[in-house]
């Protein structure tokens, strides 16, 4: 049973991230608003916010490949590490003006389900 809890929930977050990916490169402007940081109205975010989409895409994309071809081991590794990305998202909003609501109900909230989805991995 741990392992299926363990496996879904690192899919889960995996397949979330590549939702977010796409999100930025379908509505750049919307996602950053939602990440925490509204984008400026004069279309010049639009490069930097589809580079966010592509690194998030291929993150998620990532996780799933070790998941599915290296193992629970492989998949518990890159969460911890990936769980550095919602850790500094969190500073990132707070040192540009964004709400305290969503750095920490967003950002470190997902951090902190990312290391326990690290945690049940190893333990897999």
């Amino acid at each position: 049973m741990l392992t299926v809890i363990a496996y879904g929930l690192a899919v889960v977050l995996n397949l979330f991230v590549v939702f977010i990916g796409l999100n930025f490169l379908r509505t750049p402007e919307a996602a950053a608003t939602g990440y925490g940081i509204p984008a400026k109205k004069d279309g010049e975010a639009g490069p930097y916010l589809a580079i966010k989409g592509i690194r998030d895409g291929s993150y998620g994309i990532m996780g799933l490949a070790l998941l599915a071809f290296a193992g629970a081991e492989a998949g518990a590794w890159f969460m911890l590490v990936v769980a550095l990305n919602p850790l500094f998202d969190t500073v990132h909003v707070l040192r540009n003006g964004g709400s305290k609501a969503t750095a920490y109900g967003i950002h470190f909230a997902t951090a902190v389900v990312i290391l326990i989805s690290a945690a049940l991995l190893f333990a897999v």
